[in-house]
């Protein structure tokens, strides 16, 4: 059996121990109107093989991306190298955990280390922590920092950061009296307006934005410099293959996720973010830092050199209370960017820029164009049709052919009726481009007809 569950005798007997009567006396504590009176309104048990059964009927209406996927806001399908599978599934990484007696994991520390190193240099940034949960709470957490650094409460948000890591951020400051400003986008990139002032305390940006549009950047830095304020980028990772770092252009804290980096699209998740900054705000850095030094014998070695969560200091001088680090998935990524390398990124990023171009170049062959022409773009464009309805349309009709792709973008942004973005990556081939563009030609047709 897979668990034992207690008998009546058994609670009887555990209850007299402890001396109650019953399971609501534990309870007591709590307001009675705070307890939820009567039964909870949820279908009853089902027998293992029951429970067994329904899983896999829930599991069998997933689509896995077997065709070309062209899909992305913010999840990619990217490839990686096979030794990505063969190092993570060694067993003393894989069943490994957080190191508690960390000086006697120098395997996992090393490749934390090396991690750290491959992400700061990514970010154009001097320090990286060893990994966040996604890049939507290392955003936050860069939020909280600003907020924490310069005693201010006002955050500035471009409304081109990924919708996700926007809501996340509203989560982590709604009870901290903080305030957060979305700056708009007008033709696709961020207006910042009169936004930026002496009461703000971070800025944050997102390159490429979500609807794949390339930002000014350097500006963003120096309006934010010039009030006091923290400058803080969220990136694409493989884009930075292409477009010049964050950090080199002034930025203070540069996140992200790292689903690009050598991880499976796997149903939106897990995946890992990362968090980089500068050596004089280290120590308001959230989470962890992995730092090498020479033991007794002076020979290299590894430690955790900072450990700023409530657990291990005092709560009121923690940075943050993230419990952990995504080490087992950030093994991946740090296993991705040894193997490819500075010039394997570049060669990534150019192959996938490539590859959009050419279906850009497609779709205004049979008349559906960019909606922001005027904008630069990476891998990801945003494209205009009559409307979402005719969007979805294009959607299904893609489907039943084995391809992914349309994220209709009305659902976040009420003016963008119509508008939806496809995303290519270096797996996609040319001839999954041509089969898409025939699609799409189909589907104009269809609609001239109606």
């Amino acid at each position: 059996m897979p668990y034992i569950q207690n008998s009546d005798a058994d609670r009887e007997q555990m209850l007299a121990r402890i001396g109650v009567s019953s399971v609501n006396d534990l309870f007591d504590a709590i307001p009675a109107a705070m307890r939820v009176a009567g039964d909870l309104d949820i279908e009853p048990g089902l027998a293992e093989e029951q429970l067994s059964r329904h899983l896999q009927e829930l599991g069998s209406s997933n689509l896995p991306a077997a065709g070309a996927c062209f899909l992305g806001g913010g999840f990619y399908d990217h490839g990686w190298p096979a030794i990505v599978d063969h190092i993570m599934g060694r067993s003393e990484f894989l069943t490994a955990y957080t190191p508690y007696q960390p000086e006697c994991s120098q395997g996992t520390l090393q490749t934390i280390f090396e991690f750290q190193s491959m992400i700061a240099e990514l970010c154009g940034c001097e320090v990286a922590n060893a990994s966040m949960y996604d890049g939507a709470s290392a955003a936050a957490e860069a939020a909280l920092m600003a907020l924490a650094q310069t005693g201010r409460k006002k955050v500035v948000i471009s409304a081109g950061v990924h919708p996700d890591t926007r809501a996340t951020i509203q989560t982590y400051l709604k009870h901290l009296d903080a305030q957060v400003v979305e700056a708009p986008l007008v033709d696709g990139v961020t207006d910042w307006g009169a936004l930026i002032d002496a009461k703000t305390a971070a800025v944050m940006v997102q390159q490429p934005n979500f609807l794949g549009n390339i930002e000014a950047m350097a500006p963003v830095a120096a309006a934010a410099k010039e009030v006091k304020a923290l400058a803080v980028a969220s990136i694409y990772p493989v884009a930075m293959g292409l477009l010049q770092s964050p950090g080199k252009q002034g930025f203070d804290v540069v996140v992200g996720d790292g689903q690009s980096l050598g991880v499976p699209m796997g149903y939106g998740g897990p995946s890992f973010g990362f968090f980089a900054t500068s050596q004089q705000a280290v120590r308001k850095m959230p989470g962890r830092l992995v730092g090498m030094t020479t033991d007794t014998q002076g020979r290299r070695a590894y430690t955790l050199t900072f450990q700023t969560r409530e657990q291990h200091i005092r709560r009121e001088k923690a940075t943050s209370n993230i419990c952990t680090n995504n080490a087992l998935i950030a093994l991946r990524g740090c296993v991705h960017m040894a193997a490819l390398g500075p010039k394997g990124l570049e060669e990534v990023a150019c192959v996938a820029r490539q590859r959009m171009l050419e279906l850009v170049e497609g779709l205004e062959q049979i008349g559906i164009y960019q909606a922001f022409p005027n904008q630069a773009f990476f891998n990801e464009v945003a494209f205009r049709v009559e409307s979402t309805a005719e969007a979805l349309r294009l959607k299904d009709m893609l489907r039943e052919r084995g391809l992914f792709g349309v994220l209709p973008l009305d659902r976040w942004y009420d003016d963008m009726e119509g508008v939806f973005t496809l995303a290519c990556t270096e797996r996609t081939r040319l001839e999954d481009i041509a089969e898409l563009v025939a699609v799409a030609k189909a589907a104009c047709a269809m609609e001239v007809s109606r």
